[in-house]
């Protein structure tokens, strides 16, 4: 039965491989394995189909704002129907040629990964203002403990922040000829520093009271991260980009491996992971705004309040009688954003019509991601000075 498996297996790749192109790249013996590139154009496909799906949410879910819309129940239930849509969409999506679809989805899985890359450091800027106000309050009432973690929460992230900066410094810029490296370790390194000193200016506490530098020593070491991510999506260089290896060399052309084995780099490795933590966070938000606003007698129009019926003898209520606990259509928006992130996250940011001797290179990447980087320490910037400029305005 395994020798069926793997012949069928075999029969399968051979199918989608012979006389055709693979994500816009043509194959030729002794380059880079069918396998390998049959993969990346499965994973393309199939968040390609999630993200139709989500999309599709979102339409269908525009403007629902209480449980007594019919669409409502498409939100909640009817899972089965939806695993069947998404397998359906998923199967359609491999009948499209790879030439037609797969470099349209790396140009728009660049662009929604941009913006999910924002939508992370806000969803990041926000647990650790969360955070900071918390254990702020609580050393304010006389607790030593939580002021001391703020000390060493802080401490520690500099430390990371910079000890990843020197490592950059030795595997990115180990000659003078990597200027682009050079450039980019120094400009970041400077935004941070001038936003941890903008945290702690005297003028921004008493505007922004809850800004200091535990905050600060998060965006830096996530800047940092950005940028370690963009320097390893640079082209191969033994001296400016040690992290890809593996480089092959026929007669026709150079192959590059960034991993060694066509699996996912460590860089996507770290992004995913914060990418699954955030989404968990966000997750939590909602629940905890649904316990503190959603669950409690809600007041009906004449001001009295609704009696909730008793079913089995405990109170029973509609926690989104006057208005769903979060907004359905933006967030499936935000998934679809999600899908083409984790779609380029997967297959290591392939840069949009790449050919054979630039299999796994990025420009593209590269400058997606520090951009985003530049965008992010600017979102930040402006979270602690909008409230000295616009005085009147209550930005917390």
């Amino acid at each position: 039965m395994g020798v069926l498996d793997a012949l069928s297996h075999r029969t399968v790749i051979e199918a989608l491989c012979h006389g055709k192109t693979l994500a816009g790249i043509e194959i030729f013996q002794g380059q880079i394995p069918c396998e390998k590139i049959v993969g990346y154009s499965s994973i393309y496909r199939v968040q390609f189909s999630l993200a139709c799906f989500f999309f599709t949410m979102m339409l269908i879910m525009l403007c629902a704002k209480r449980s007594e819309d019919p669409r409502s129940a498409i939100q909640n239930g009817f899972w089965f129907f939806k695993i069947l849509i998404i397998i359906g969409i998923s199967v359609g999506t491999f009948f499209i040629p790879n030439e037609e679809l797969i470099p349209a989805l790396m140009i728009i899985g660049c662009i929604c990964g941009f913006v999910f890359i924002l939508i992370q450091f806000i969803l990041a800027v926000h647990f650790v203002e969360n955070w900071n106000e918390s254990w702020v309050g609580k050393g304010e009432d006389g607790s030593r403990k939580h002021f001391c973690g703020l000390v060493l929460f802080t401490s520690f992230f500099y430390f990371l922040a910079i000890a990843s900066i020197i490592l950059l410094c030795i595997f990115y810029v180990s000659e003078s000829s990597c200027s682009l490296n050079i450039i980019f370790i120094t400009i970041n390194s400077l935004l941070c520093l001038i936003v941890s000193v903008i945290s702690v200016l005297p003028i921004v506490q008493n505007y922004h009271p809850t800004s200091g530098l535990l905050q600060s020593s998060f965006v830096t070491l996530y800047t940092v991260f950005l940028t370690w991510s963009a320097m390893a999506s640079t082209k191969p260089d033994p001296v400016c980009n040690s992290s890809w290896t593996g480089i092959i060399k026929n007669s026709n052309s150079t192959v590059i491996n960034s991993t060694g084995n066509g699996s996912v780099s460590v860089t996507s490795c770290v992004a995913l992971i914060i990418c699954f933590g955030l989404v968990i966070y966000s997750a939590m938000i909602n629940s905890a705004t649904l316990s503190n606003e959603k669950l409690v007698a809600i007041p009906s129009s004449d001001g009295t309040e609704n009696v909730a019926p008793k079913i089995d003898g405990r109170k029973r209520y509609d926690d989104e009688e006057q208005s769903v606990a979060y907004n359905y259509s933006l967030f499936h928006l935000m998934l679809v954003f999600a899908s083409f992130y984790i779609m380029m996250t997967l297959t290591n940011w392939h840069k949009p019509m790449s050919d054979v001797t630039r299999f796994q290179q990025s420009d593209s990447a590269v400058w997606i991601k520090i951009v985003s980087s530049w965008t992010c320490i600017g979102l930040y910037s402006w979270t602690m000075i909008a409230p000295c400029i616009f005085r009147n305005r209550d930005f917390l």
